[in-house]
């Protein structure tokens, strides 16, 4: 046995040993009880940053504590390879984008497997392969026949860089994401999946999530966004038209001075036809910012239009204007404005000197508001409002609905701010949508036989956009019903839908005559899912619906994907996120170089909780090596009798210790450290890893420091000592524990052994700390023996110096006892 700590050295053959025995391999056991573990796949990138080291060290703790309970633990990995990165960085460096995807899945497997994950390698994915997005391409067939797919054109956001779709959250200060190209808003037609379907059962089975961050769920319910209000219509005067708008607040409706109708809009369109203003107006307008944030806080502009919409209650005229800040994809793509009661109609109307009316007063007349100075948004009571006046603001809901359902052709309704998914995607790099275009037939799937319809992997990129638009070898094919010739659909998946549905394949990794499998109900849900917070809502939102599909489809059969949910943290240094642009990245490979991968996996796990953003320490690393040295000094060098101590004790030759007959000395050290592993077991259950660590640190110190015990007494402590120790830290630095466990004779696999437990009679004192007071007054505090009698406990408190003094030649009237908490010496005057 090495007498210096070599972790390269150390680390190879462990890792070799895991390889050549598939010790990660897993199977499907109905006799255990199964734990599925899995940390969000990543994007290809080609170079492990420290976040992924944080993020997939998190779940390989999880996944090797999970099995050293004894449960059947499934830890799969693989790869999100297809978009817009990939394609951009062929087009860079000329070359095919699979190539380059696939060169850099290799590096990164090897930078996986040196930090010493567990995992299953066997069921690795790559959604680039067809034999993965085949099955996408078919669910999305099923989908199309059950009607929840559909074709429309929509206004998106446009990269001209990029030549791609972006969403609204990849829109960063009006400009695209990755370009930076100030965004434009385009219609063109997309393909569609109806997620708002299920917006009542996304937005509900959410109470189902109890180990979900609450954050999360919250953010999800906004996404989702139901609200309950009324739907009608104003006409438009002079003409045949209405504006359909929805309201939560019908009880304002006396108050509206103006619709805002969105650049979109159909009558905004009508009055661009024959005012250049509108038309010029409408043009500037689709080059605004529409992230959420942005909208909230950008310059509101307008422009009247020469309609006028007639009011459903009064018959006023009022006047119609294109407002930028109605978008036309939320709600119908115009709102009821209210300035007097809504800050964002009476920042509007005051800019635009429109008419302001209040219609709420509050209901406290000790409360005044000036609407002409700020809008009053809470309830009230009604003025102005012709025969409602008078009505409480709550009231007016029901009352003034009924009204406009009569009047206005309006319908009480649930609306939900969450959109139909659109899932086509003007790039290259992604699975082609399985759908082509005849015309005679219209849109027509491809025949499932025909599948996968496979992406052209040997194309090398000259310029931005897809080149599939243009590549007659892909477009030009036949018509599935009629056999004319057609045209293939060459918009390929937004990438969140081979996300979506990994987990569930990863079950059924091996299948190559369904999407899935009966495995993929035995390991989902996901017992543990591991992520970034910054996928709160749309990879996670899609995945549910996914999962929610696949149900409908009887392919799982469950309700969610993931049963429990970690967002960790980031990892900063110097206060600031590590990224290339700051200049601040720390590579894990130099460290693992120099340190070796259970020393990183060590302070990643010790430098913060989970949930806490981390704070890069170069001294701290230095620190958690020193720690494992002096571990493994103390084991083989210091004690290097404990190979021959282990062997016989496992071969019997000698009578394992009996603590019971131990002295005080060593049954206290016992105690200490299974108090420690008492409180491990704890942590390991909260991921509190941090606590963990340090609570290594405290037996290791525990142990250090022992005297005045006997050679027997300290050989059997040790013995124990370390067989806890290095079981606690097995999870968290798998290489070196594995070493010193084989070298130091306590087994074979300490991941296959069981987790260790505290031992209760370890735990108990043989001596109480109680109070001793003197006719009622605090005195003194002693330690008795545990089971003393109350003489000997009466003996042992007037004997104590700090007691003597108060009791002096008085006589003791009363002793009272309460059995190791108190003694009370009652005296005489």
């Amino acid at each position: 046995m090495e007498t210096t700590y070599q972790p390269q050295q150390i680390e190879q053959q462990v890792q070799q040993d895991w390889h050549d025995e598939q010790a990660f391999k897993a199977h499907e056991d109905l006799s255990k009880e199964k734990f599925y573990c899995l940390a969000m796949f990543p994007y290809p990138s080609g170079t492990l940053h420290m976040g992924h080291v944080r993020n997939y060290t998190l779940s390989d703790v999880v996944a090797r504590y999970q099995r050293m309970l004894g449960k059947n633990v499934l830890h799969p990995m693989g790869w999100d390879a297809f978009g817009l990165p990939a394609e951009n960085a062929a087009l860079k460096h000329g070359v095919a984008a699979a190539k380059w995807t696939y060169q850099n899945i290799d590096k990164m497997r090897t930078q996986f497997q040196r930090l010493g994950f567990s995992y299953d390698w066997e069921r690795e994915i790559a959604t680039c392969d067809p034999e993965y997005y085949r099955w996408e391409q078919w669910f999305f067939i099923q989908l199309y026949k059950k009607g929840l797919v559909y074709k429309k054109n929509s206004i998106v956001n446009w990269d001209p860089v990029d030549q791609t779709v972006l969403a609204n959250e990849q829109v960063v200060n009006g400009c695209g994401w990755r370009s930076g190209a100030p965004v434009e808003r385009k219609e063109i037609s997309q393909w569609f999946i109806k997620i708002t379907d299920y917006a009542e059962e996304l937005l509900n089975d959410l109470d189902k999530l109890t180990e979900w961050p609450e954050q999360v769920k919250t953010m999800q319910r906004n996404w989702i966004g139901r609200s309950e209000g009324v739907e009608f219509d104003f006409s438009v005067a002079n003409t045949d038209e209405s504006i359909r708008v929805f309201t939560t607040r019908i009880d304002t409706l006396p108050g509206v001075t103006y619709l805002a109708i969105a650049p979109q809009h159909p009558l905004a369109k009508l009055a661009a036809s024959f005012q250049g203003e509108v038309k010029d107006f409408i043009k500037e307008a689709s080059k605004i910012k529409v992230a959420e944030a942005d909208m909230a806080t950008m310059e509101k502009k307008g422009i009247a239009t020469p309609f006028h919409a007639i009011h459903p209650l009064t018959g006023e005229h009022i006047p119609i204007w294109v407002a930028n800040f109605v978008l036309m994809d939320y709600g119908t793509g115009a709102v009821m404005s209210v300035p007097a009661h809504d800050e964002r109609d009476h920042e509007f109307a005051k800019k635009y000197h429109l008419p302001i009316k209040q219609v709420i007063k509050p209901a406290n007349h000790e409360t005044s508001c000036n609407t002409d100075e700020a809008a009053y948004t809470a309830h009230g009571i009604l003025i102005n409002a012709g025969k409602f006046d008078g009505e409480s603001s709550e009231i007016a809901l029901d009352t003034i609905a009924n009204e406009v359902v009569k009047k206005a052709q309006g319908d009480k309704k649930i609306n939900y701010r969450l959109r139909d998914w659109g899932v086509s995607r003007q790039r290259y790099w992604g699975a082609p949508i399985p759908m082509i275009h005849c015309e005679d037939c219209g849109e027509v799937p491809v025949a499932e036989q025909d599948l996968p319809v496979k992406l052209p992997d040997d194309i090398i990129l000259d310029k931005p956009g897809s080149p599939l638009a243009s590549l007659a070898s892909f477009i030009e094919t036949k018509c599935p019903q009629c056999g004319k010739e057609a045209k293939r659909e060459t918009d390929t998946f937004d990438t969140f839908v081979e996300s979506s549905w990994y987990y569930a394949r990863f079950a059924s990794f091996n299948q190559n005559s369904a999407m899935l499998d009966d495995r993929a109900k035995y390991w989902t849900p996901v017992d543990q899912y591991i992520g970034g917070i910054e996928h709160a809502i749309l990879h996670l939102l899609y995945a549910r619906f996914f999962h929610k599909l696949m149900r409908d489809e009887d392919l799982v059969n469950s309700d969610e994907p993931f049963t429990r949910l970690l967002t960790q943290g980031m990892v900063l240094k110097d206060g600031a996120k590590m990224s290339k642009s700051k200049g601040n990245v720390v590579d894990p490979n130099d460290l693992i170089e120099q340190y070796g991968a259970d020393t990183v996996r060590l302070f990643i796990m010790f430098a913060a909780p989970p949930e806490q953003s981390l704070e890069w320490s170069d001294s701290g690393v230095a620190g958690a090596s020193r720690y494992l040295n002096r571990l493994y000094q103390f084991a083989t060098v210091q004690h290097n009798w404990l190979p021959d101590y282990n062997r016989d004790l496992q071969e019997k030759n000698i009578t394992p210790f009996v603590f019971a007959n131990s002295s005080t000395a060593a049954k206290n050290i016992r105690k200490e450290i299974h108090e420690v592993l008492k409180q491990i077991r704890t942590d390991y259950t909260r991921y509190q890893f941090n606590t963990v660590v340090s609570g290594t640190m405290k037996i290791l110190n525990t142990l250090d420091k022992m005297t005045h015990l006997t050679d027997a007494e300290s050989k059997a402590i040790i013995h124990e000592g370390l067989f806890v120790l290095l079981k606690v830290l097995a999870p968290i630095c798998p290489h070196v524990t594995q070493y010193l466990w084989e070298q130091l004779s306590y087994g074979q696999d300490i991941s296959l052994s069981k987790f260790p437990k505290y031992d209760n009679s370890a735990l108990k004192s043989e001596t109480v700390n109680i109070v001793v007071q003197v006719n009622g007054k605090l005195r003194a505090h002693i330690d008795v023996p545990s089971n003393a009698s109350e003489e000997a406990v009466r003996q042992i408190a007037t004997e104590n110096v700090d007691v003597k003094k108060f009791i002096a030649d008085k006589e003791v009237k009363r002793f009272i006892y309460v059995p190791n908490r108190l003694a009370n010496i009652v005296i005489g005057a």
